[in-house]
C-alpha cells in the first residue's frame, strides 16, 4: 500500500506478513481524499483516526498537512507498527498513536476534531452504533465530518446527521456532520 497524495506521495507503507488489519484499498482511499480535497484545506486540521490499523489513513492526512492526527488502536503490534512507520516517514510529530480500545476512548475523549474517521473491523459488534457514539459526545466541530467505512449491508441514510455515502467497489464511506443545536 502506498501514500497517494501530499508531500509523502508514493511512499510505501508495508506491514509485515500476517498483520492483523484490513487496510482501506488504495482505490477507496483515493476516492475518499478526492472528496475531502474538494471540501477542506488540510493545513492544520485536527483528525481522529479510530481503529488505526496500518496507519494508512493517518499518514494520508499527515502527508497533506494536517496539524494533528491521533490514531486510536487496540492491537499492540499495530500500535508499534504505526509508531515506527510515523518515525520512518518523519511525521511522528504530527501522528500520535494511542493504545486503547476505541469504545473506551470515546467515553473519555473530551475534545473536538475537524474530521473523525473510523475504519472498524467489518464484523465488529456495535459498528452500527458508532455514528451515535461519536456525534453524541460532541467530538466533531460544526462543519466537520465523522466518516465511517463500512460494508454494503449497512445503510445510514435515515440517520439525522447523515450527509452522504460514497462507494468504491466493496468499500462504503458514510459521512455524518453534527446537527446544529437549535437556539433557545
Amino acid at each position: 500500500m502506498r501514500i497517494i497524495g501530499g508531500k509523502l506521495r508514493g511512499k510505501s507503507v508495508l506491514p509485515p506478513a500476517g498483520y492483523k488489519a484490513r487496510p482501506t484499498t488504495d482505490f477507496a482511499k483515493e476516492g475518499l481524499f478526492n472528496t475531502l480535497d474538494n471540501e477542506f484545506f488540510f493545513d492544520d486540521l485536527a483528525v481522529l483516526d479510530l481503529f488505526g490499523g496500518t496507519g494508512s489513513i493517518s499518514f494520508e492526512f499527515a502527508s497533506r498537512g494536517a496539524g494533528e492526527v491521533i490514531a486510536v488502536e487496540m492491537n499492540p503490534a499495530n500500535v508499534n507498527f504505526i509508531k515506527k512507520t510515523a518515525t520512518a516517514l518523519g511525521v511522528d510529530k504530527v501522528v500520535r498513536v494511542l493504545h486503547q480500545n476505541v469504545f473506551d476512548f470515546l467515553e473519555i475523549c473530551s475534545r473536538r476534531f475537524d474530521i473523525v474517521f473510523a475504519d472498524p473491523p467489518y464484523a465488529l459488534e456495535g459498528l452500527d452504533t458508532l455514528p451515535d457514539r461519536v456525534l453524541s459526545k460532541g467530538l466533531v466541530h460544526a462543519g466537520g465530518y465523522f466518516i465511517l467505512e463500512h460494508p454494503a449491508e449497512y445503510n445510514f441514510a435515515a440517520h439525522p446527521s447523515f450527509v452522504k455515502e460514497k462507494k468504491y467497489g466493496n468499500v462504503h464511506f458514510s459521512y455524518f456532520s453534527p446537527v446544529p443545536e437549535e437556539e433557545s
